[in-house]
């Protein structure tokens, strides 16, 4: 009876994807595993093919399907995959931009992406799940009265609003759109790469996370704390880019959805130290995101930081 064959990851990952159109057969050898950086997935890069494998690490079928289908609509924008070095904030702006102007299709042509009726109260629902986490995710008492502070706003602000928040503007949205998920062309523009969380959504969500501190601190390679003035000249980019008519109609949304925006963030910040998430990360990365997530959660940093909504 012959040996049964051991067939290596690579090989049975170019094995799958030979029959693959776009793609076809290629050595094995040509595979080269990515940096470790984000929970959910596990890149490879196809050596001489200009090509980036992405797998999900898990999720269904359908989520496979979400992501395709987000991977195509957001093509259109010239803003998504083909990749090279570090975003700069007017680079990222102009992305967001460019996405948020694609047309938007009606409700019933929208699946298999989310289309929340209400956006802010969708958002708001993750937020009261991550919450629910805060008691085991070591938070110190200052700092848990600061979120659940907010987090009463956010409910009061949600009921105060409904109708208005009902009526908002609504784009295709990254929702994930901290800097280190854009990378910067040999041209200067900006593509996005992670579109596992796009949605029909409001698009002051992706304005926010692209430069509020928990998320602009979160990948290593672009740690960064923006000032007012920065996120003053980010939103100056993104509307000489998406134009008046979307400035008037974004302008009122960019605080309270800013503040919606940070409690996701830190809340789920919460509930990845609370549920060992960052576990399957390499030693390095998650010392900066535990690192990062400390800071997020500090009382200083948190009252420092809704010092100033009211000068964004």
């Amino acid at each position: 009876m012959p040996a049964m064959e051991t067939l290596t990851d690579d090989v049975l990952i170019a094995r799958a994807l030979a029959s693959v159109p776009g793609i076809g057969v290629f050595d094995p050898g040509a595979l080269e595993r990515l940096p470790l950086k984000g929970l959910m997935h596990t890149h490879w890069r196809i050596r001489g093919r200009d090509l980036v494998l992405r797998a999900p690490r898990a999720g269904d079928a359908a989520d496979l399907v979400r992501q395709a289908a987000a991977f195509a609509r957001m093509a259109a924008s010239g803003r998504t995959p083909k990749l090279a070095a570090a975003a700069d904030l007017p680079a990222l702006a102009q992305t967001l931009a460019a996405i948020h102007r694609l047309p938007l299709p009606s409700p019933s042509d929208r699946l298999p992406l989310a289309s929340p009726p209400d956006p802010f109260a969708d958002a708001l629902i993750t937020v009261e799940r991550n919450a629910a986490y805060l008691a085991r995710a070591n938070v110190m008492p200052d700092a848990r009265a600061q979120i659940e502070a907010e987090l009463d706003w956010a409910r009061g602000f949600a009921a105060a609003n409904a109708d208005p928040l009902a009526r908002g503007p609504r784009a295709l949205i990254v929702s994930d759109a901290h800097p280190g998920n854009f990378l910067v062309r040999a041209d200067g523009i900006a593509v996005f790469l992670d579109l596992e969380r796009a949605l029909y959504g409001a698009p002051a969500i992706d304005l926010a996370h692209a430069t509020l501190r928990p998320a602009t601190r979160w990948d290593g390679d672009c740690d960064a704390v923006l000032s007012p003035d920065d996120t003053a000249r980010f939103h100056a980019a993104y509307f000489a880019a998406a134009g008046p008519v979307a400035e008037e109609a974004l302008r009122p949304w960019l605080l309270p959805m800013r503040r919606l925006t940070w409690l996701r963030t830190t809340t789920a910040f919460a509930r990845f130290r609370a549920a060992g998430a960052l576990a399957g990360l390499a030693p390095e990365r998650r010392a900066h995101a535990e690192n990062v997530i400390a800071d997020s959660l500090d009382p200083e940093i948190i009252a420092g930081i809704r010092r100033i909504w009211t000068t964004v």
